[in-house]
């Protein structure tokens, strides 16, 4: 007779058998569960929403954002009509040339270039235009190496060719403006209609003006230092101050502004 609690051996060796199965088992539900875990905190990482096409649904709400001002370096470039029967500058192509190089040595980044027109009708009369030119560009105090002259051809020849001079300068620029991607009207695929949220090319001809009327790209950046103060007028202002008299200043009658007369 078998005492109680006791097995028959074919019991416990299926018993064997089974109890690392379900430990195996058990572990394996154990790691799915942590994979589980880890990739669900892992996508909550991301911030994009995807459309249908896979590609990056999220459109920031700020203008600046969507259509930032970028600061570059781009050519800064003037173009002079040179005719075939005639081979000096005129006196307001001349005036050109000189407002050019005063702004090549405030803001140029690299040489002056001079595309002389080849193998065109007023290619004789751009050649010695762009000799006029170096003189110009010379009494301002530029130096020879830096202006360089390379002849080009015109890609149209139906084009008048002309002599073009360029420098590289640092420029701001934003954009390209005009970009549609979404519908402006009510649209169960438009999610910025639906969350009440701008559209993609809202403000982008407001920073795109604004980066071309900058006189100086820097200022976007940061600000200037300040300037010294005006000491003739400070000296007078202390001065009155130390004698006890008012420091403003006075203007005569004659200064004043006065309502025109006409019509009376």
């Amino acid at each position: 007779m078998r005492a109680p609690g006791h097995l028959p051996r074919s019991t416990r060796r299926w018993r064997a058998a089974l109890v690392p199965a379900v430990r195996s088992s058990r572990n394996f539900g154990y790691r799915v569960l942590v994979l589980v875990g880890l990739s669900l905190s892992l996508g909550g990482c991301l911030t994009h929403a995807r459309d249908d096409n896979g590609e990056l649904a999220a459109i920031p709400a700020d203008y600046r954002q969507r259509h930032p001002i970028v600061i570059q370096e781009a050519d800064r470039s003037v173009e002079i009509f040179i005719g075939s029967g005639r081979g000096g500058l005129s006196a307001e192509q001349r005036a050109d040339v000189l407002a050019f190089g005063q702004a090549w040595l405030r803001d140029g980044t690299g040489p002056l270039v001079i595309d002389v027109p080849k193998d065109t009708p007023n290619a004789r009369a751009a050649g010695d235009a762009a000799h006029e030119v170096h003189s110009l560009l010379s009494a301002l105090g530029i130096p020879a190496n830096a202006v360089t002259a390379r002849p080009y051809h015109p890609r149209d020849p139906r084009q008048f060719a002309t002599l073009r001079i360029s420098y590289p300068r640092i420029t701001a620029d934003a954009g390209p403006c005009g970009l549609w991607p979404d519908d402006l009207g009510p649209s169960v695929k438009n999610k910025l209609y639906i969350e009440n949220k701008p559209y993609h090319n809202f403000g982008c001809a407001n920073q795109r003006n604004l980066a071309a009327m900058v006189d100086n790209p820097a200022d976007l950046v940061q600000p200037r230092p300040e300037t010294p103060p005006y000491t003739a007028r400070r000296s007078i202002a202390f001065d009155k101050y130390r004698k006890g008299t008012p420091t403003a200043t006075t203007y005569a009658d004659g200064d004043k502004a006065k309502l025109s007369d006409l019509g009376k």
